[in-house]
């Protein structure tokens, strides 16, 4: 047996833990915005969001994930501009995988500074 099975037992442990907790890794309470090079497009069925850097495309079919996405820059935090967009703390754990989701291709990226 290696020395790197048990780290990599330890940390396949610590994900089913956080995801039996409900928690993705996204931190809700950290400040977002669309990244620089994200386009968003309203469409029929919400919005497109294309990023010039990557070039991958994200298709947002739920009118109050986009109106959170748009508004991130204008929050303190993700939780926050869920909470303006009027999502509800049942609501919340889906709307924390789809920001991390949209965060893990970069459509979105921390904010930092002021």
């Amino acid at each position: 047996m290696s020395t790197e099975a048990p780290a990599r037992a330890a940390q396949a442990s610590t994900a089913q833990a956080s995801t039996a907790a409900g928690g993705c890794g996204f931190d809700l309470d950290r400040a977002w915005r669309v990244d620089e090079r994200v386009a968003v497009r309203p469409e029929p069925f919400g919005a497109l969001l294309y990023h010039f850097g990557t070039r991958r495309l994200s298709f947002l079919k739920n009118a109050t994930v986009v109106a959170v996405v748009r508004s991130l820059a204008d929050h303190p935090s993700a939780r926050s501009a869920c909470a303006a967009a009027g999502v509800g703390a049942a609501a919340l754990p889906a709307y924390e995988r789809a920001l991390a989701t949209l965060a893990e291709s970069r459509m979105i990226t921390e904010r930092t500074g002021s």
